[in-house]
C-alpha cells in the first residue's frame, strides 16, 4: 500500500526517541497591520499505536475490532487473542471459541493490546470504516490512488507543506475533527519518513 496505509502492519520506528516538544501547544505568530496573533496549533501525534489506541472512544474501538475479527489477519489473530486472555484471564481454547461479535467486545475494552495489535486495529478501522477519508485526503493532494491505497507512481510525487495543508483542508472540511487528528496520526505511525511534514500542520480543531 506504499506508504499510505498497510494492512495489519505496526508502525514503523514506534520504539524511538520521543519528541521533546511533544505535548506542549506548538504556536506560530503573523504579524498584521502592526500585532501579532497566534494561530494554527500544531497537531499532538501520539508516538505508539497503543497511545493513540487509547485516544479512540469505546464505539470507535469496537468499530475497529469488529472489522478485524470480520476477516482477521492470521499474522494478527494470535496476539489479539492473546490480549483477550491476558484481561481477561481465559484459557486459550475459551477465546479462541468465543463468536466474534464478543471476541470484539473484548479486545475494544483493552487499552494496551500490544503495539502489533493496536497497530493492525487502527489500520483495519481506517480501511473499513473510513476508507472516504483516505480518497478524500489522497484526491486533496493530488496522489494516484486506487480507493485510497497508493499506486506505485505516488512515490514520484513530493508532499511538501503546502500540498499537507490542502489536504488537511479537505479532511477538516469533511470530517470531524477527532477523525482526522486520529488518522493523520495513524499515516505517520505507518511511515514516519515519508509523512513527516504532518506534524508540522496546524491541528483541525
Amino acid at each position: 500500500m506504499r506508504g499510505q496505509l498497510r494492512r495489519h502492519a505496526a508502525g514503523r520506528g514506534a520504539g524511538g526517541a520521543r519528541d521533546p516538544l511533544r505535548g506542549q501547544a506548538s504556536l506560530r505568530v503573523e504579524r498584521g497591520n502592526g500585532h501579532a496573533a497566534l494561530y494554527d496549533r500544531a497537531m499532538d501525534f501520539e508516538d505508539t499505536a497503543v497511545r493513540l489506541w487509547k485516544r479512540l472512544d469505546r464505539e470507535e474501538r469496537l468499530a475497529a475490532a469488529s472489522r478485524f475479527f470480520a476477516q482477521p489477519s492470521e499474522e494478527v489473530l494470535g496476539n489479539a487473542l492473546g490480549a483477550i486472555i491476558k484481561a481477561r484471564h481465559l484459557r486459550p481454547q475459551v477465546a479462541r471459541s468465543m463468536p466474534p461479535e464478543e471476541q470484539a467486545r473484548a479486545l475494544a475494552s483493552v487499552l494496551d493490546p500490544g503495539e502489533t495489535v493496536a497497530a493492525a486495529l487502527l489500520v483495519t478501522l481506517h480501511l473499513a470504516d473510513r476508507r472516504e477519508m483516505l480518497t478524500t485526503f489522497l484526491d486533496a493532494l493530488g496522489l494516484p490512488h486506487e480507493e485510497g491505497i497508493l499506486k506505485e507512481e505516488a512515490d514520484t510525487v513530493g508532499l511538501d507543506t503546502a500540498r499537507l495543508r490542502a489536504g488537511l483542508d479537505a479532511l477538516r472540511a469533511r470530517f470531524p475533527a477527532h477523525q482526522v487528528r486520529a488518522y493523520l496520526n495513524t499515516l505517520w505511525l505507518q511511515d514516519r519518513e515519508r509523512w513527516d511534514g504532518l506534524r508540522q500542520l496546524p491541528d483541525p480543531a
